[in-house]
Formats: C-alpha cells, structure tokens, sequence
C-alpha cells in the first residue's frame, strides 16, 4: 500500500500561529523587524570575510559559510509565512510542502555538520597548533564543506522520499506555519510506525552526533587551555563558549521537537518558530560579536 501514491490531498491549510488578527500583525511587525537587522548582518560577514585578506584563517571561512547556511535556512519558511499574515485561507500546494520538507532537513543537517567541520578546525589550532597550517589549509576545508552540504542533502533526500511515499487520502489540515515530516505523517492514511521510525533514526544520528559531541569536545579543549598564556586563553575561551552557545540554541530545539517519536510535543509551534525563524539568523552573529578581529573588519567595511 505504500508503494502507490493515490492521493487526493493536492494542498494542505496551514492554521499558522494564531487565529487572531492582532497577534498575527504583531508577530508579523516582530519579525519584519528582526529580518530588517539580522539579515543584513549577516550579509555583511559574508562580505567582510570575502573582503578582507586578513580574514582568511580557516575560522573565518566557515563562520562565512555558516552565514551563508543560515541565510539559505531562514528563507525556507519564513516568506511563506509572513505572506499567510495578510491571508484569510492559508494553504500550501502538495509539491511546495515536499520542498519544504526537503529543503528544511537539507540546510538544517549541512549547519549540524558544519558546526563538526568548525569543532575540528578549534581542535587543531589548540591542541595541534603546530600541525594547523598543515591539517586545516584550503583545500581540506572546502573538502569538510563540500562534505557538510552532501552529507545534508542525503539527510534532507531520505526524509523527502519517506514523506513523498505516504498515502494522504483526506485530511489536509496541518496545525502550524510550515510543512514537518512529523505534520504530514500525522495525515497519512496507512500504519506510519516503520515511516516514524526510520524519520526518529535518521534525525536522531544527525542531532544526537551534533549535540552531545560538540559540547564535550569543546569542554575538552577549555580543559586543555592551562598550558596557555592568559592572553590567549581569553581568546580561545571566548570561541569555545560562543560555539557552545551555538551548538545549545541550534540543536536544543531540534531535540526537544525530533527527539520523541510517536506523540505530540508540547509547545512545538513556539520552538519551531524559534528553531526556524529566528537561531538560525543569530549563530553567525553570536561568533561575530565574541571576536574581536571581525568586528574591526566590520566596522570598516561599513564606514567605506
């Protein structure tokens, strides 16, 4: 039965955030502002670190590639959202909802893998710092890269072919703002339990990885600092924590919403809005304002 798509869901209706006018517009006035400042700041690293010839340590080619990352994310849902404000039908075409799915797990696992990509680059500079130019040149980090983008998309390609496959055979009613693969399994009209599980497995490899690996290994490198001068002891704390920081706020709401398969979570629509809207837009901004080097760069990109 699952072989054969005989749908007839051609849309689904998106209840959004909330049913009333006045905290729609609000939200809407929220995030038109928020968008109007992070999003040019994050445009702006992009063009900082591409500018600047002293930026071009392998730190500063990966926080440009995880702006760029961010960027790609936060666009996925929020248009579609903010648009649905001013619209008293809210719904999403069959194919637009596959491609969010697709695109939502694609960008959002190529950031996790990033993240490893840039843990590794600390871990060489602090613990082989002898080795660095060695192990972390070019070529390896368009490699690492290269490897976090593939290594998205085949996340992203196996959570679309599981939603793709199911049978939708008449509720189309998704009660949030964007298309999930755990909404559309709710609608499908067939035993989704091994679909539900394969889903849980595959989320759960890329954020589990992500969130219990990066904090210890940067735990591991703040242990490692007594040997250093306080200078750069300073330095260093300063990027780990930042980075922590990222890893929290990227992966704690992925946890809470993918991590327990087979029921509901409670909240879920604030988290995902946090988790899809406005995170994504603030990772490269945090590691921004805990270096100093790329604020200075900043500044005078903008006073050009």
């Amino acid at each position: 039965e699952m072989e054969h798509r005989n749908y007839t869901v051609s849309e689904f209706v998106l209840l959004g955030l909330s049913q009333s006018h006045e905290v729609q517009m609000t939200i809407f006035f929220f995030f038109l502002v928020f968008y109007m400042i992070i999003l040019p700041g994050n445009i702006l690293i992009i063009l900082t670190v591409w500018r600047d010839s002293q930026l071009e340590s392998p730190m500063y080619f990966f926080l440009a590639n995880l702006a760029f990352l961010d960027i790609c994310y936060s666009s996925v849902t929020p248009p579609k959202m903010l648009a649905d404000f001013f619209s008293h039908h809210k719904t999403i075409s069959y194919n637009a909802c596959m491609a969010q799915i697709f695109f939502l797990h694609f960008l959002g696992a190529a950031e996790y893998f990033l993240l490893i990509a840039m843990a590794y680059d600390r871990y060489v500079a602090i613990c082989k710092p002898l080795h660095y130019t060695r192990l972390v040149n070019r070529s390896v980090c368009c490699v690492l890269v290269g490897a976090a983008w593939g290594g998205g998309f085949i996340h992203g390609i196996i959570l679309f072919a599981l939603s793709f496959h199911l049978p939708l055979c008449g509720p189309n009613i998704v009660d949030t703002f964007f298309c999930d693969v755990h909404q559309v399994v709710k609608l499908a009209c067939a035993n989704t339990y091994t679909v539900e599980l394969l889903m849980f497995l595959n989320n759960g490899a890329v954020i589990i990885m992500c969130f219990i690996l990066l904090p210890i290994s940067y735990t591991v490198l703040l242990l490692k600092l007594h040997a250093q001068s306080s200078k750069a002891k300073n330095k260093v704390a300063s990027t780990c924590v930042s980075h922590i920081i990222v890893v929290f706020i990227t992966c704690g709401p992925a946890m809470y919403i993918y991590g327990l398969p087979f029921q509901d979570v409670p909240m879920e629509k604030v988290v995902a809005l946090f988790h899809t809207v406005v995170f994504p837009l603030t990772n490269a901004m945090i590691y921004t304002l805990c270096n100093q080097e790329i604020k200075g760069s900043m500044w005078k990109l903008v006073s050009k």
